[in-house]
């Protein structure tokens, strides 16, 4: 029999802009925040993680040479402590959670630690591929015979945004209108203090360079209206996605810590919340932005659950359409969905997104009395992760 994995603290750093208030932090020492976050707040023998598995994108620059044991390096835990890096594209840490969820089910290990670092300030989104192809080696990551058997000349997440808002016929006033409430949203979370719990506050500087508390996410416009959304141009000529319907770049570390049964004995710990159920499914890699939809009913298949069992979601806002078309597919109420926003207000900072819509969830479900919510995220490539947990 499998054993159960629980969360037993979740924490995120408030979203950075891009060039904002988190600019001059080295990703290394954000991540290491995180960690040492992660065990102040569980009151745990750092000595005791046995893993640290940490989602990174961009792993050039900064964040190369294996950025998940840097962050540990750059940490109060021991050097005893191991960690690893891993890419699953946007749902990096959602993976973390999921491969930390399933060492603790196995009873292979008591004490994981999932997270997600980025910074798209420091390491421009695309890096990875930009420098090889400066440096004039190789063409880029996609094989010609992988163009040729999918008849594209590249993957482009913006043209798959751009398919599914033409199948789904949506109108760029729809896609404004879901923007503008995902930023009332996030700017009535942060006045009512919902996001207190799960931020980190750090060391910031504004925009002449002063030293600030970054404590608020910087990407809410409390500004934001139809008017001002409707003004922004297309990213493609003729299309529907522009800056103020997509996710926002964003710099920012999360994590959660995930034990056992036995660890919850052994040290005395009260966990947040309980792993339910875990999936991952992959589709089409060219409109590859839709493949949340039969994750999600994947889980739920697993867990022997429904949407009326779900009372909350977090689906990535990658995109605008990415879920309006989940809406759409699935039915579930749309007044649970991100219900304190999304990425599009609260910004998308990769590899860092998975562990931060966790926190996110876990922290609402328990201020609200909810008991189950389910995550889930369009990842490069046509992949998706989708997680229940249960809040305790």
């Amino acid at each position: 029999m499998m054993g159960e994995a629980y969360v037993m603290a979740a924490r995120r750093t408030a979203g950075g802009k891009r060039g904002g208030a988190l600019r001059e932090w080295h990703p290394a020492n954000m991540g290491a925040r995180i960690l040492d976050a992660l065990v102040a707040d569980s009151g745990i023998d750092p000595a005791a993680i046995e893993d640290v598995i940490m989602g990174c994108v961009s792993q050039v620059g900064e964040q190369s040479f294996h950025i998940g044991r840097s962050c540990v390096l750059a940490s109060s835990l021991p050097d005893s402590v191991p960690a690893v890096t891993i890419d699953r594209q946007c749902g990096s840490s959602q993976q973390s959670l999921h491969f930390a969820a399933q060492a603790v089910m196995s009873g292979t290990q008591d004490v994981v630690i999932a997270a997600g670092v980025e910074s798209m300030t420091r390491v421009p989104m695309g890096s990875p591929t930009m420098l090889a192809v400066k440096a004039g080696v190789g063409k880029g990551p996609w094989s010609p015979a992988i163009l040729e058997r999918y008849g594209v000349t590249q993957f482009s997440q913006f043209t798959g945004a751009e398919m599914i808002a033409a199948d789904y016929q949506m109108a760029r006033e729809e896609l404004d209108a879901f923007a503008l409430s995902s930023h009332r949203k996030a700017a009535e979370a942060t006045r009512e203090g919902a996001f207190e719990a799960e931020i980190l506050p750090l060391d910031g500087v504004d925009r002449e360079g002063n030293a600030i508390c970054h404590d608020r996410d910087e990407g809410i416009r409390e500004d934001a209206s139809m008017e001002g959304l409707a003004s922004l141009d297309p990213i493609s000529e003729g299309g529907r996605i522009t800056a103020g319907n997509a996710s926002q770049i964003c710099d920012g570390a999360s994590g959660v810590m995930v034990v056992s049964e036995k660890a919850l004995a052994e040290h005395g710990l009260t966990p947040l919340a309980r792993i339910d159920a875990l999936a991952v499914t992959a589709g089409d890699p060219v409109i590859m932005l839709m493949e949340p939809i039969p994750a999600t009913a994947r889980v739920l298949e697993r867990a022997g659950r429904g949407h009326d069992d779900i009372d909350l979601y977090e689906v990535n806002e990658a995109f605008a359409p990415v879920p309006l078309a989940w809406l759409k597919e699935t039915g579930a109420d749309p007044e649970r969905l991100n219900v304190h926003g999304g990425a599009i207000a609260l910004g998308h900072p990769l590899g860092a997104s998975g562990t931060k819509l966790m926190a996110t969830l876990i922290h609402a479900l328990r201020r609200r009395g909810g008991r189950f919510g389910l995550q889930t995220m369009c990842e490069g490539g046509g992949i998706a992760n989708a997680t229940i947990v249960e809040a305790l």
